[in-house]
């Protein structure tokens, strides 16, 4: 017969072994993550490249990850409202977003140099604000409002009209015009335009009742938002754009400061590899856009370097003046940003 000790011990290693064989499901349990934006999902390789791009993120991380990261993505604003994600990150209250920082620029006012006209005229100056001054300080300004950036991107945008081609700030005159930000919109009504703000995924509707006679936003927006449906008119951004807008890829700090040192890496460097990506895809749509816009009946015009110095004449006289002077160390950022060439 087999002692009562001897039975105990058996039990215990037995129980040990399992213990080994099989971790705790909330060893197992991946993290879950929601990534928020307001753009269409894509169903093709031709769909809004900013969906491909979360999406090739989201599975990238996960594969490099071992499945410890998962995440789950809401397009077309179904997770939250466009204009309330900024603010959702800044609280924790949301995960990740891919959102133009410039909608931001209510409780931040410092990103709003980010969506600056004129002040960024080709991807490759943006891109270089990773690495410069200004990039940096933009990281710490964020750093301190609980928002990091994962994925830098950049978007060159037009202008869709449903009244005349607009070229030059002499044809904004009597317009209502969407901007997109609150320095955009300054320029514009220097130019003589009505402004009236709203986020892109709501322009369609404003063009459709006449609420807008004229739009600008991302190249990549004017198609997947349909804009061609409604424009006779169209600027593109193929030569030359007053309109760059900076629209990362954005986590929570909260949650990015939770995360073990080999998860935080592996999202810092897949977030990283797809910044090619957003670039090439956002100059392809800059001509796509145009063919879009031209098979749909609409007048394609496109902007030169005269034009664009025309319009930083005006952005020079508003939007860079009202930053400077009255945005908290507005000057010092706006040099910073100058200063990239």
């Amino acid at each position: 017969m087999i002692s009562k000790t001897k039975r105990s011990l058996s039990l215990a290693l037995a129980a040990a072994a399992f213990t080994f064989a099989i971790p705790s499901a909330h060893a197992q349990a991946p993290r879950v993550i929601k990534i928020s934006h307001q753009f269409p999902a894509a169903s093709s390789e031709d769909g809004d490249f900013r969906d491909r791009l979360v999406r090739r993120f989201a599975a990238e991380v996960e594969k490099q990850s071992k499945g410890s990261l998962k995440f789950e993505i809401y397009p077309g604003s179904s997770l939250m409202k466009t204009n309330s994600q900024i603010g959702a990150l800044r609280k924790s209250a949301l995960d990740m977003s891919l959102v133009p920082l410039a909608y931001g620029g209510g409780e931040i006012p410092q990103v709003n140099i980010t969506l600056m006209p004129t002040l960024v005229s080709s991807y490759e100056q943006g891109m270089r604000w990773k690495t410069a001054p200004v990039g940096k300080e933009l990281d710490r300004i964020l750093a301190d409002k609980n928002i990091k950036i994962i994925t830098w991107v950049w978007q060159a945008g037009g202008i869709a009209s449903t009244k005349k081609t607009v070229v030059v700030p002499e044809d904004a005159k009597g317009l209502k015009f969407r901007g997109g930000s609150k320095e955009m919109d300054q320029m514009l009504k220097g130019a003589g335009a009505a402004v009236t703000g709203m986020p892109s995924s709501e322009i369609y509707s404003a063009m459709q009742s006449g609420v807008l006679d004229a739009a600008l936003t991302s190249s990549t927006s004017l198609i997947s938002f349909r804009l061609q449906e409604f424009s006779k008119y169209v600027t593109t951004a193929r030569n030359k754009s007053f309109w760059f807008m900076f629209e990362p890829l954005l986590i929570s700090k909260g949650l990015y400061d939770s995360l073990t040192p080999e998860q935080q890496k592996i999202i810092s460097e897949v977030g990283a590899s797809l910044e090619k990506f957003g670039v090439e895809e956002a100059k392809k749509d800059d001509q796509r856009m145009a063919e879009v816009f031209a098979k749909a009946g609409a007048k394609v015009a496109d902007m030169d370097e005269k034009a664009f110095m025309a319009w930083r004449g005006v952005a020079e006289q508003t939007a860079f003046k009202d930053f400077a002077e009255n945005i908290k160390d507005g000057r010092a950022l706006l040099d910073m940003a100058l200063s990239v060439k």
